[in-house]
């Protein structure tokens, strides 16, 4: 997604453009032909161009379309089903948000959140910005395997944390790593968890988890499958959500978690979402949270958004085409991997 505050108008024949050749190709083939042929359909571009910039962007249009039921078709029938029910996907785009509560990042947060409690010796606390449901919050209770090509190493929740009463195990997170990625031994305890988000999704609401449903990838059945597995994890003990402005309400939030623990801020696909002010805010909150009690800041965000020191969205040591379709993560504001955007992939720099 563009940055917040983008040129509008043409523009979105651009964005959907992009989404069709950079985006979704070798996640969607689906969308990928679908987001291409909206690009050269100037009526329903037209039509897109009527929302507020912000709900324009083409995940969230095509999440609404297959939240109302729309097949995996060919684009004339996809057309046809859109002109069928535009004023409910329009109702649906104006109310809904790109809340993908993609667990799969979880796998590669989890070297870092590992390495943390490690260094601080003591559990974790999270607060995760732009939480969706808050299933990215329980990085202790689900599986993971790392493949570096050569070998798999697997690692599996303490039996302390019970498994779901729900459908089957907890989801297995699965990724290929590249470079000296700090695999940890064990996971790491988290004794507190929270969320922030300006409309957080509860995991007991059957629309809420219709909408998760919808916002994953038309081929991508694994995902949904990981997904319902989380979404059974966190009914057993839903997190702490506040609803609100990340900027407005992590410094309370924050005063809330024990003061024993090592506090983690982080936050995934999020700050595109964000205005480059807000962003900017957003660093000297974080800043003054390290300062007043060592908080500790994970960013996995995409290469538009990245918030350099100076403010820029450039990271001037590395090749723009390594991070292209990827996100960076950064660790108290220096990059440590290029990470896969739904968790696939974990390059250690």
């Amino acid at each position: 997604m563009p940055a917040a505050g983008s040129a509008s108008g043409s523009g979105t024949a651009e964005w959907y453009r992009h989404f069709g050749t950079v985006d979704a190709p070798g996640s969607s083939p689906c969308y990928a032909d679908w987001s291409l042929h909206i690009a050269d359909d100037p009526r329903l571009i037209a039509r897109i161009d009527e929302w507020p910039y912000n709900k324009r962007q083409p995940l969230l249009m095509l999440a609404a379309a297959r939240f109302l039921g729309a097949a995996v078709a060919p684009y004339a029938e996809f057309r046809t089903f859109m002109d069928r029910h535009w004023d409910e996907i329009s109702r649906t785009v104006l109310s809904r948000a790109t809340q993908t509560n993609e667990v799969g990042r979880c796998v590669t947060l989890l070297p870092s959140l590992a390495a943390i409690a490690a260094a601080e010796g003591r559990p974790l606390a999270l607060i995760e910005v732009g939480a969706s449901a808050g299933l990215a919050l329980f990085p202790d209770h689900y599986s993971y395997e790392f493949d570096d090509g050569a070998t798999v190493t697997r690692l599996a929740p303490a039996a302390s944390c019970e498994p779901p009463a729900g459908p089957g195990e907890p989801p297995v997170l699965r990724c290929r790593t590249a470079g000296p990625v700090p695999l940890p031994g064990s996971l790491p305890e988290v004794v507190w968890r929270a969320g922030i988000d300006l409309n957080p999704l509860d995991v007991r609401n059957p629309d809420d988890v219709a909408w998760l449903e919808a916002l994953i990838w038309p081929e991508q059945e694994f995902r949904r499958e990981r997904l319902r597995r989380a979404i059974a994890v966190a009914r057993q003990n839903p997190p702490l959500l506040v609803a609100g402005d990340l900027n407005d309400q992590l410094p309370s939030l924050a005063a809330r978690a024990p003061a024993d623990a090592a506090l983690v801020v982080f936050h995934s696909a999020v700050m595109g979402y964000v205005s480059a002010d807000g962003r900017a805010r957003f660093r000297a909150t974080v800043q003054d949270l390290a300062l007043d009690r060592g908080c500790h800041w994970l960013s996995n965000e995409g290469e538009t958004v990245i918030i350099q020191e100076d403010g820029s969205a450039v990271v001037p040591e590395m090749d723009p085409g390594r991070l292209r379709g990827n996100f960076l993560l950064l660790h108290d504001g220096q990059p440590v991997a290029i990470t896969g955007p739904h968790g696939q992939s974990l390059d250690w720099l």
